[in-house]
């Protein structure tokens, strides 16, 4: 009587346990995309940072590419950047996963939101939207300063 009230114990200490295990294992598989993807928003505003408008253009996602040239894009981002200055700080703020977008097709998308200060703009704020793209890779399909 006494073993049977043991192996019920251990029988519910081990369910919980799993209950537990797959409930972190699912906030954890929830959090990459959002890693992935300010990883790549990160690695394509350094190119930003430096100037380097062409080489943003040409990694952005297939949706960015299609919505406006490289020209047009290099254009935009000199006029909205350059009047900045340097860039002194920026600080990740928040990172959403999303599934749809206003005026953008239903796919994989995170907007990652950015504390950012530079020489001519104390405090702005930068989002930044990576869309997973076709081949599964995480590419910058939009970004706003403000």
């Amino acid at each position: 009587m006494k073993s049977d009230v043991v192996v019920k114990r251990v029988l519910w200490f081990l369910i919980g346990l799993g209950a537990a295990l797959l409930a972190a294992s699912a906030l954890g598989a929830e959090g990459e995309p959002e890693k992935a993807a300010a990883a790549s928003a990160e690695k394509w505003l350094a190119r930003l940072d430096a100037g380097a408008y062409g080489e943003t253009w040409k990694e952005g996602s297939t949706l960015f590419r299609k919505a406006l040239t490289q020209a047009q894009w290099e254009s935009a981002a000199r006029a909205a950047r350059e009047p900045l200055g340097k860039l002194l700080s920026r600080k990740l703020a928040k990172a959403e996963f999303r599934r749809s977008l206003p005026g953008a097709p239903d796919g994989e998308y995170v907007v990652v939101l950015y504390e950012s200060s530079f020489e001519k703009k104390q405090s702005a704020v930068e989002t930044v939207t990576p869309m997973k793209d076709d081949d599964g890779v995480w590419r910058v399909s939009g970004y706003y300063i403000q």
